[in-house]
């Protein structure tokens, strides 16, 4: 006697499926709807994003770990100690750029959450790590707001700091998923001194102003000139025409968070608080459901 056939798996129960390459539409479209759902019911209209190297520290942590580095280093050959003891004072220089983030962050969350709307506007966004964008969550969430954070999932695992809003803590396995949430729902753009990852983010933003790209005016700032100044020559590019003099205005650099945040504060208020609302550009994430 034939036996009887168990039921087959429902499809979108299916391990096996949604993890294999017929799978991966769905598995694109969940890391889109899901953060949708959740940014609506957490009621976020907007955010300002912030980002920047994963390996910085606060000055109190850099300076233990120099101290602990020198007495350790006598052990070791002269080479390895002249090297690690390098990088540990480098460490306590770009410290002030975590203090600076933490600040920076703490007045425009304190300022935002005075803005009469039924939805948080321009809530502190990082990817979600550590380095400046643990400082930027904590100086959001030492003022009291809101503040996302935006994982990816990596083979070195980067775990979230303890300072993200839990409801909006998000992992993606998608690069381009996770960029998309990120320019989505910004309206300003903050760039700390990073690496590669935080160059990608800032000439892509940079190249969907400059053609005219995005459906709304996103400000960009870049922090800290004496970094930035050493590592790209934005004067070159004119000089060069590979760029017009004009891309030059796509962006700002300061070094204060008391400069940052003025700018910041009267570019939102005059693009995106004092204009006239249009329905029809509306984002959707905004609208909520009947």
């Amino acid at each position: 006697m034939t036996e009887k056939l168990k039921s087959a798996p429902l499809a979108y129960q299916n391990q096996a499926f949604l993890n294999s390459p017929d799978g991966r539409i769905l598995r694109i479209l969940s890391e889109y709807q899901e953060p949708l759902a959740r940014f609506r019911r957490e009621q976020i209209q907007d955010t300002v994003v912030f980002f920047g190297s994963a390996r910085f520290s606060g000055h109190a942590e850099a300076k233990k770990s120099l101290t602990a580095i020198e007495k350790n280093e006598a052990k070791a050959p002269l080479h390895q100690q002249e090297l690690h003891v390098k990088r540990a004072v480098a460490a306590v220089d770009m410290a002030q750029y975590y203090e600076d983030a933490r600040r920076l962050a703490f007045l425009l969350t304190k300022w935002s959450s005075q803005i009469p709307a039924r939805r948080h506007r321009f809530v502190v966004t990082t990817g979600g790590g550590p380095g400046i964008m643990e400082a930027a969550n904590l100086g959001a969430h030492e003022a009291g707001g809101k503040t996302i954070g935006l994982n990816i999932h990596l083979p070195f695992e980067q775990d979230p700091n303890p300072y993200l809003t839990p409801s909006l803590n998000f992992e993606f396995h998608y690069f381009f998923m996770r960029k998309f949430w990120f320019a989505y729902l910004s309206k300003a753009l903050v760039i700390f001194p990073g690496g590669f990852g935080t160059m990608d983010e800032l000439f892509e933003i940079l190249t969907l102003a400059q053609t005219d790209k995005l459906a709304k005016k996103i400000l960009v700032v870049i922090y800290g000139s004496k970094y930035w100044n050493r590592i790209i020559n934005f004067q070159a590019f004119v000089d060069a025409g590979t760029i017009a003099p004009e891309d030059l205005d796509l962006f700002k650099i300061v070094d204060s968070p008391e400069d940052a945040f003025a700018f910041l504060r009267e570019g939102l208020t005059a693009y995106h608080l004092d204009q006239p609302k249009k329905p029809e550009v509306v984002p959707e994430i905004a609208k909520t459901r009947p």
